[in-house]
């Protein structure tokens, strides 16, 4: 080791060369980078100065150079010209490819903030819109039945509208979910000719029109069968629409099994529906809810195919074979469709109620899909752990009672037991 430290340094044409131990034992100090909250203070120099650029010069090409307005061509001229000086920014310290990966990342953020900002400013309209109607209580729990455009917000409701949507989506599920999964399980576990056939045809339905499926379902089950227009019709047409949503779903999510558990499953000795049923089913379980939650949200929001096969009805209406039966889509389209303020208030109230239920129905399945193995092993322990607790509470709480019982009764039996008689004390024997 002497020897290597003692070694003089080697002089190459293009400069000098240290021995590796040299460099081992004295490696070169690297300039520290600071860093803010995970970020270089370099990177949100970059940042921040291209965006003061980008405002400053976009504010002077619309006041002086361009005959621009409004917010939208002002928006996306700043967009331009902010893009245009980060990159210049970032290439005076860094290399091209670093320059690009700077570049797509905040377009990746710029497209996920703007979508962020569209699903806020939907509902946030909508709620603000519809907050006149929502106050009310009757509007959770009155139809339209007896009140007309001109009535006040403080009567009528869309009771009849919730209970269409909830009776036509579960309906609507009960039909799809069984064929989505088994046709799904159809293409994955039996390729054929056949099974790449019915494969493009599921591709090709998820663009279907809506108003399609509604036409279809009106000409087939309300005209050819001489059935009438009720919430089991609309029912169906909802199911054309969600069905091929939940089939390439579910689809995508059964390839995603690794084909190892399925080789175990079938080494172990078990059968194909075994495999199905034992381990690609319960692998795949948070896949196949999503895809339940994807086509749900499909089927929940349809307008046109309810107003071609259920008809409208300002009345509640709880049996689905008989009798138009409205859903809440159907109800914002009838009520955003009158002049009247009063009726807009609940065209928009009712769209806040249809996305807390979409909502609400989401959280659900979420938490019904993310029940796993593990999680529903340290449920049963917790839930043995409460109820070997209150055993044991009820066993000391008997035990307390028994042993006081047993004091009590002993006092009360010497207390009623006679007095023996004593030895005479006048003398006597």
């Amino acid at each position: 080791m002497t020897d290597l430290l003692e070694r003089p340094v080697q002089v190459t044409g293009g400069g000098t060369t240290l021995p590796r131990a040299v460099l081992e034992a004295n490696p070169p100090k690297r300039p520290e980078v600071r860093r803010s909250n995970g970020m270089r203070i370099s990177d949100l120099l970059s940042f921040v100065g291209a965006a003061v650029a980008s405002l400053s010069a976009t504010i002077v090409v619309f006041t002086q150079l361009a005959p621009l307005s409004g917010p939208i061509a002002f928006a996306a001229l700043f967009y331009v010209i902010f893009m245009l000086f980060y990159a210049l920014l970032v290439a005076a310290d860094e290399s091209a490819p670093v320059v690009r990966d700077r570049i797509v990342l905040v377009a990746v953020h710029t497209l996920a903030l703007t979508v962020f900002a569209t699903l806020v400013f939907v509902v946030g309209f909508s709620v603000i819109r519809g907050a006149e109607a929502l106050p009310f209580f009757n509007f959770y729990t009155q139809d339209m039945s007896l009140a007309g455009p001109l009535d006040p917000l403080s009567s009528g409701g869309i009771l009849h509208a919730i209970a269409g949507s909830l009776i036509q989506i579960a309906i609507a599920l009960v039909i799809t979910v069984p064929l989505g999964l088994t046709t799904a399980l159809f293409l994955n576990e039996i390729p054929s000719p056949f099974a790449r056939f019915v494969r493009t045809i599921v591709e090709a339905m998820t663009a279907l029109p809506s108003i399609v499926a509604g036409l279809f379902i009106y000409a087939s089950f309300i005209l050819l069968f001489g059935f009438d227009k009720s919430g089991f019709a609309a029912s169906l047409a909802i199911s054309v629409m969600m069905l091929p949503i939940m089939i390439r779903s579910a689809d995508v999510v059964l390839r995603l099994v690794p084909s190892t558990l399925k080789e175990a499953s079938i080494g172990l000795g078990g059968g194909q529906w075994q495999t199905v049923w034992r381990v690609i089913l319960p692998t795949s379980r948070s896949g196949l809810v999503t895809a339940i939650i994807l086509a749900t949200a499909r089927g929940i929001g349809e307008t046109s195919p309810v107003l071609l096969t259920s008809g409208f009805t300002a009345g509640l209406n709880v049996d689905p074979f008989h009798g138009p039966m409205v859903s809440l889509p159907l109800a914002i389209f009838e009520f955003v469709k009158s002049p009247e303020p009063t009726m807009i208030a609940r065209g928009f109230g009712t769209a806040a109620v249809l996305m807390f239920i979409v909502l609400l129905l989401f959280v659900i399945a979420r938490i019904i899909g993310g029940q796993t193995i593990a999680k529903r092993e340290r449920r049963a322990d917790r839930f043995r752990a409460i109820g070997s607790g209150f055993r044991s509470l009820a066993r000391w709480t008997t035990d307390a009672a028994a042993s006081a019982l047993h004091f009590f009764h002993s006092r009360i039996t010497r207390m009623r037991r006679p007095a023996t008689p004593g030895p005479e004390k006048d003398g006597t024997p």
